[in-house]
């Protein structure tokens, strides 16, 4: 990891980094995540996916490697898993399927940050952050801290999805990120 020009930490091994985020839980962030990542390598790219939701990790699953286990170089910096042409790193990797993380914050944002920095992403054009859902310290220290090109906000056509889908969306405005687009799943 290096620091950017504007004091964001960038990532080495990767040009852009696109966060996805929901205001909610539920809407199906992790799947649009998943499908945008094999969307995007069907286009030619080179892809990575940090499953950032560290409380309820599922890109271990929707990527159809739940039951791999990274390995780490002499400086303990992560290899990404890779599977269908995506390089993959997440917590679901790290713990038991069926033993909850229970961390403060402080070690969740801790946790955040070296899986970022000390993953070896090799060229990649993008790294989607699958976030966890909300607009808590989770989300905010990686909208404060990270570089990111953009963010793609996924939602629900029910009113209070999309009431907290404008919460997503403000906190994004509010830190100068720019919103590529917002998904409506689940509309039919």
């Amino acid at each position: 990891a290096r620091t950017a020009a504007q004091g964001k930490m960038s990532v080495d091994g990767v040009k852009n980094i696109v966060a996805v985020a929901s205001g909610k839980g539920g809407v199906g962030k992790s799947t649009v995540t998943a499908n945008l990542a094999l969307a995007l390598v069907a286009e030619g790219a080179k892809i990575g996916v940090l499953d950032a939701d560290i409380y309820g990790p599922s890109q271990p699953q929707m990527l159809g490697i739940p039951h791999e286990k990274p390995t780490a170089d002499e400086k303990n910096r992560i290899f990404p898993l890779k599977t269908h042409g995506v390089q993959v790193m997440s917590m679901g990797f790290l713990v038991d399927e069926d033993s909850p993380v229970i961390w403060r914050g402080p070690m969740v944002m801790k946790a955040l940050v070296q899986f970022l920095g000390e993953t070896l992403w090799q060229d990649l054009d993008y790294l989607l952050l699958d976030l966890p859902p909300g607009t808590g310290d989770a989300q905010l220290t990686i909208v404060q801290q990270v570089s990111l090109s953009g963010a793609v906000i996924v939602t629900t056509p029910q009113d209070i999805a999309l009431l907290d889908a404008r919460k997503g969306l403000q906190m994004f405005r509010k830190t100068e990120v720019p919103i590529l687009g917002i998904v409506e799943n689940m509309s039919y």
